[in-house]
């Protein structure tokens, strides 16, 4: 319910309202702390995957933090631009941006073991998918059509599949335990399990900012713990904040730039879907908080911002930005639709950004604590999936598009080795399972035809049938 306090009906309805600002910066955190975690998380994870030491005297400390930095910093900034606008960029409304989750398929193959040395192409390919995502705005009304939910839904749900086992193997102590007496000891799960029992806790018994920041306050509730228990020794706590500078500020072409086919192809290919996801949620916003249909021109600023944020995050080493839906539900939540508001939370994770020891910090967190709160993102993710495939008509023609589909990108996360003769950049897209899925289904949808012969021209019973198309919200983590 809206807060009328804070302006009347017609006000908080208002993109160009500004509250006051006593009221409107505490606003914009409680956006900043809706996601914070899911936007931090996938440097953590991509760091994690390329194999950097996450200790305080590891020397790949320093890029640790400064992947966690700009993953700040890239997010405020592309925050700033859907809210301030810069000409066509933008869509001058309270859209929050934050690092994706839906490209690390895509980003693990691409660091798997290779440290530093492995960045290079990555942003390659994020400086290049930016820009072909921006470019997408010209036109991404017409390509509506090909992603309705059977294949939306189908490709946010292998995303969430492909990264089920990040946090499970986070839970149990880390990929570098493995093998180890360590790995899935109780220790380790006791942690991990305080915090989905928090995160639940204050998601279904709480209300307002405590729900809002569930996750947050889960992971604190099991960073405290990991103190108490001696997962995490204080020493190491003092040791990251000693070792993290004061304020930093970002650095071009950090890790140089590389051209892969793999990665160029990879990110330009999702970023279709994530351009299409955008839409849902531009529109998310404009029915949640000010009960209309978003404009031609709010899309297509939109998906500009996502594109162009992506691409300047790339040139200084930070992953590809997108609207987090989260951050929707809290506009519809709230009843304020002030785009002001999210331009306070936007300035508050810039200065954040600029401070490596907010990242210090945070690097501090550790891995079975992270592991209880992308539990419980990613499953999200998944149940997103499937929120968006019970809009489809399961008759017989989707039911084997999303059965070959499924079937062929899951088996080939589950069996890499299957693809090893294909060329490196062919075998990096084909084991994400993403790509491959996503395009089969993609494919199957435009060629086959809308009825099976064995199909009766009559619903079967107890089922109806429903319009395809992108649901207006498209959840996102």
């Amino acid at each position: 319910m809206a807060d009328t306090s804070i302006g009347t009906p017609e006000q908080l309805r208002d993109p160009d309202y500004t509250p006051p600002l006593h009221k409107a910066i505490p606003l914009g955190i409680q956006h900043v702390l809706a996601m914070f975690v899911s936007n931090v998380t996938p440097a953590i994870i991509v760091a994690g995957a390329a194999g950097f030491g996450f200790g305080s005297n590891s020397p790949d400390f320093p890029e640790l933090l400064y992947l966690i930095q700009m993953a700040m910093l890239f997010a405020g900034i592309a925050t700033l631009l859907q809210t301030i606008t810069l000409g066509p960029v933008g869509a001058g409304l309270p859209i929050v941006q934050g690092t994706s989750f839906a490209f690390l398929p895509i980003m693990i193959p691409l660091v798997a073991g290779k440290g530093v040395d492995g960045l290079a192409a990555l942003f390659g390919g994020v400086v290049i998918g930016g820009l072909f995502h921006a470019l997408l705005g010209t036109f991404i009304g017409r390509i509506r059509f090909a992603l309705p939910p059977l294949v939306t839904g189908l490709v946010v749900t292998m995303i969430g599949l492909a990264l089920v086992r990040v946090g499970i193997q986070y839970a149990a102590g880390g990929v570098p335990a493995i093998g180890t007496e360590e790995y899935g000891s109780a220790l380790n799960w006791s942690a991990a399990v305080l915090v989905i029992v928090v995160t639940l806790a204050l998601k279904f018994f709480t209300r307002g900012m405590l729900a809002v920041s569930a996750v947050l306050i889960g992971l604190v509730a099991g960073y405290v713990y990991a103190i108490l228990v001696g997962i995490l020794p204080v020493a190491s706590i003092t040791g990251s904040w000693n070792s993290a500078a004061a304020f930093a500020l970002p650095d071009p072409f950090r890790y140089g730039f590389e051209f892969s086919v793999a990665a160029i192809v990879g990110f330009c290919l999702m970023a279709v879907v994530s351009a299409v996801e955008t839409v849902g949620d531009v529109s998310g916003v404009t029915k949640g908080g000010a009960g209309r249909e978003a404009t031609d021109r709010e899309i297509t600023g939109a998906t500009y911002a996502d594109g162009l944020g992506t691409a300047v995050a790339g040139v200084f080493g930070s992953f590809p930005n997108t609207s987090f839906s989260q951050n929707v539900g809290l506009i519809a939540m709230t009843g304020v639709m002030s785009r002001h508001v999210v331009t306070c939370g936007a300035i508050f994770l810039i200065v954040c950004g600029l401070i490596p020891k907010v990242g210090g910090v945070i690097r501090t967190v550790p891995i079975e604590v992270l592991g209880g709160g992308v539990i419980v993102m990613f499953g999200m993710v998944v149940a997103a999936g499937v929120s968006m495939l019970s809009d489809v008509d399961w008759n017989r023609r989707n039911m084997v598009i999303f059965a070959v589909s499924l079937s062929v990108g899951l088996g080939l996360q589950l069996e890499p080795q299957a693809v090893q003769y294909l060329p490196d950049w062919a075998s990096v897209l084909m084991v994400s399972g993403l790509l491959p899925a996503a395009f089969l289904a993609i494919v199957l949808n435009l060629v086959l035809p809308e009825h099976l012969p064995e199909d009766t021209a009559a619903p079967e019973p107890g089922r109806h049938r429903q319009p395809t198309g992108l649901p207006l919200e498209t959840p996102r983590h």
